[in-house]
């Protein structure tokens, strides 16, 4: 292997490796050993290790069986490595690293840490001007799992990391950067080890009225507790938005409908099916910080048919650097359309992330785009529980 090629690949990947202090996590032997039993990606071209009883060395997201640790010795390079009497895995390869190729892997690494939308294997693939074959292929042989998996492996770990500094459930779920609620309680045992409840404090014997009524968009969920709307949620069957609000709320008292909360949900669905009649006059009951308040206000002045960048919503706030910390405010939004997320687009007009998914995001903005006639004609469906 070049020297060159070895001393670039040792540099970006010390970059990867850096926190926001700048200082790098993998300089012991303690800290290796545990990105080795972690399998942690970004500890790919930081180190190998050699293993006694086979004579051989491997990269630390080999997939072969994790050794013990009396019998593994750790090296800055494959070089070092071998020098000491070590040959290279014929299954990571340690010793085969293109330089070319390398860099790119690592840009999509990095890409993948700093973007506060998840690309998707086609983007990263002509980021590095391959096929999405060919770049998945690549990323796996590289770093030892497969982009996605980074991504979530990534996810999981700034999960833990909110969980540990005492964020709330919700706090912490979507700084880690889980799309939606459902998608984060399908993966939150396997990744915490426990139910999500056992972190969640919130909603204690707090009273929650509900109803699920059919839509244009499918199904919408309206929550409400006696302060006002705490959800607006999307779905596909009123079964699931319903086992969703029982898993973000376990501890709530759920009651019938009154006839003050059932005033609410025409009002919800006339944001949805003429959102040109201006705003109906809805109590909110929204949790979060004060941050996250001040990026909901911004969204709801923007009217029906506009839509801005999230680097606009900066500006506009006085953070220009914070359009990463903007797009997360606006995954953590609870409350579909009452906060309108959904006209916050990329800064190239792309439409960006939706918590409830993109082809409702473009529903909504097609629907909003055509004025104030109404998209279908349809009524508005009546209220059930």
């Amino acid at each position: 292997m070049d020297t060159n090629a070895n001393l670039w690949t040792g540099r970006m990947v010390v970059n990867l490796a850096m926190g926001r202090t700048g200082k790098r996590v993998f300089l012991s032997d303690d800290d290796r050993w545990k990105a080795l039993v972690e399998r942690e990606p970004r500890a790919a071209g930081e180190f190998v290790y050699g293993v006694f009883t086979t004579g051989v060395y491997c990269r630390p997201a080999c997939a072969s069986r994790l050794p013990n640790r009396q019998n593994v010795r750790f090296f800055e390079s494959g070089k070092e490595a071998e020098r000491a009497g070590f040959r290279p895995c014929r299954r990571c390869r340690p010793d085969a690293l293109e330089q070319p190729h390398t860099r790119a892997v690592l840009k999509a690494c990095e890409r993948i840490d700093e973007d506060e939308l998840l690309p998707s294997l086609k983007e990263l693939a002509q980021g590095a001007g391959l096929s999405p074959f060919h770049f998945q292929r690549l990323f796996k042989k590289t770093i030892g799992v497969t982009p996605k998996q980074y991504a979530m492996e990534r996810r999981a770990s700034r999960l833990r990391e909110h969980l540990r500094k005492g964020s709330s459930i919700t706090g912490a779920m979507y700084e880690a950067g889980f799309a939606s609620s459902s998608r984060f309680y399908e993966k939150a045992t396997a990744t915490l080890g426990m139910k999500p409840s056992a972190y969640k404090n919130g909603a204690q014997d707090v009273q929650i009225r509900f109803a699920v009524v059919p839509c244009f968009l499918g199904f919408v969920l309206v929550a409400a507790t006696p302060q006002g709307i705490c959800a607006i949620d999307f779905g596909d069957t009123a079964k699931a938005l319903e086992e969703n609000l029982r898993r973000r709320f376990p501890k709530a008292v759920f009651q019938e409908t009154d006839p003050v909360f059932t005033a609410m949900v025409p009002k919800v669905l006339a944001l949805l099916e003429e959102p040109h009649r201006g705003r109906p006059d809805l109590p909110l009951d929204v949790q979060g910080t004060a941050f996250q308040r001040r990026v909901w206000m911004a969204l709801q002045a923007i009217p029906p048919g506009d839509t801005v960048s999230y680097s606009d919503i900066a500006f506009r706030l006085g953070k220009p650097k914070a359009a990463r910390a903007i797009a997360r405010a606006c995954a953590a939004n609870p409350l579909a359309v009452a906060i309108p997320c959904h006209r916050v687009v990329r800064r190239n007009g792309h439409l960006g992330g939706y918590r409830w998914g993109l082809e409702r995001k473009r529903a909504l903005l097609e629907r909003e785009s055509k004025g104030p006639a109404r998209g279908d004609g349809r009524k508005a469906p009546s209220t059930q529980q």
